[in-house]
């Protein structure tokens, strides 16, 4: 007489069918108690049926995120390793949705979900699933406007218990991994500056400006004459008051527009750091146009962006960064970034990869959440902090196994003065 198979060892082959591997890498822990897998795995916990019935209804990376979002999936230790440990089996990226199931393997998992009596309607997604940014066009101002909403119209607290006190979101550069986030950040912004070669009376447009923190850096430590501009409105408000208590209002205008929008160039520079991921690769070729047309001959402008590496995502609107954290956001290579700006007539200076100090900043970035825990989730509620957990602990893994990268590429507008001969920046 065959043996029944424990719910934990059912699930164990449900959730491996799903993310397309032979076997689970992880410890299982079931609703009824049962374990199974290898005793020295990191543990993975399903304290709900419904986590299954999420599955069966979006079996792959939507399902799963839903669940975890949900509190129904739950990890006991160290996340970094279940995700490295199924990452690595499944070879899976924080855009990259397991592959589909065949008709076998879904007939597979309806069984285990019928034997398991699991079987239902579609439970609700979690309240913090993209709502109402899906809508028009893609890439359409108002559709982006909302999408950049959906994102970073948080609770300012909240940010700043993850991101600290320089309001910061966009990759750190670290001289060595023991340099503090505080200090890493401070080093970036002005990275930045000198590379675009800010000095006082400069004209500098901030693309995608955030909490204020460049422009406040470029007008305090190098005299510039900052536009900020950002399509959230509580970003906006926030940048405000900042410049208002720095004292610089009559050097520093935030600004909540689309980069479309703009018209008052021309500028001796422009940052985007962080922003040309919400563009879409439809719109690169206008996005780059636009930002050389606000130039003046021989202004520099600087694109850091997050790109894949040897891939492009996917306009997939079911993965959990999707529909959780980046709506409408597209990851392009940096090959065919290097070739959009220069197809809009901008001469490449330089190019930096900076990947490894991304997964050291995202690291940080959740050390912070994760100390303070409580206060996130009073702050944005339990599902929002499992979001920014979920999400940031994947990506720093990706970046660390390199399926992503980020780049900052510094262009010039022909014209006028020539590059220097040496790199003044570094």
């Amino acid at each position: 007489m065959t043996e029944r198979k424990s719910v934990a060892e059912q699930l164990a082959a449900a959730l491996a069918t799903v993310l397309g591997i032979p076997e689970l890498p992880v410890r299982l822990r079931a609703w009824d108690g049962s374990v199974w897998g290898p005793g020295d795995a990191p543990v993975v916990v399903i304290r709900s049926r419904r986590a299954l019935r999420r599955i069966v209804w979006a079996p792959g990376q939507l399902g799963l995120g839903r669940a975890y979002v949900a509190g129904e999936i739950d990890v006991e230790g160290d996340l970094y390793a279940v995700l490295g440990a199924v990452g690595e089996a499944a070879r899976l990226g924080p855009d990259r949705s397991p592959p589909r199931l065949s008709r076998a393997d879904r007939l597979a998992l309806l069984r285990t979900a019928a034997t398991l009596r699991v079987l239902g309607p579609a439970p609700a997604p979690p309240p913090e699933e993209v709502r109402g940014t899906r809508h028009g066009l893609r890439h359409s101002r108002r559709r982006d406007a909302a999408a950049v909403s959906h994102h970073y119209d948080l609770d300012d607290d909240f940010y700043r218990l993850v991101l600290g006190p320089t309001m910061v979101y966009s990759c750190a550069v670290w001289d060595d991994e023991k340099t503090g986030l505080d200090a890493a950040q401070e080093a970036k912004l002005d990275l930045v500056c000198r590379k675009l070669a800010l000095r006082p009376g400069a004209r500098l447009l901030d693309v995608g400006c955030g909490w204020g923190s460049l422009a406040l850096h470029a007008a305090q430590r190098y005299g510039a004459e900052v536009v900020g501009i950002t399509l959230s409105v509580r970003q906006a408000a926030l940048a405000r008051r900042r410049v208002a208590e720095a004292g610089l209002p009559d050097r520093v205008d935030i600004r909540v527009q689309d980069y479309r929008e703009v018209d008052d160039g021309p500028f001796d520079a422009i940052s985007s750091v962080g922003m040309a991921e919400h563009v879409g690769r439809a719109l690169l070729p206008t996005y780059a146009g636009h930002l050389r047309d606000l130039l003046v001959p021989g202004g520099r402008l600087l694109n850091h962006a997050i790109a894949g590496h040897g891939w492009t995502a996917t306009r997939d609107p079911d993965t959990f960064i999707s529909r959780y954290v980046f709506p409408d956001g597209e990851l392009v290579s940096l090959a065919e970034t290097v070739g959009v700006l220069e197809g809009a007539g901008l001469e490449v200076l330089d190019v930096e990869a900076l990947r490894r100090h991304y997964a050291l900043t995202l690291r940080a970035w959740v050390n912070r959440l994760e100390e303070s825990w409580d206060e996130a989730v009073r702050l944005g509620g339990a599902g929002r902090a499992r979001v920014w957990r979920l999400y940031m602990a994947a990506s720093a893994l990706s970046f660390e196994m390199g399926a992503l990268g980020v780049n900052q590429v510094l262009v010039q507008r022909p014209g006028g003065a020539p590059p220097p001969l040496r790199r003044d920046w570094v």
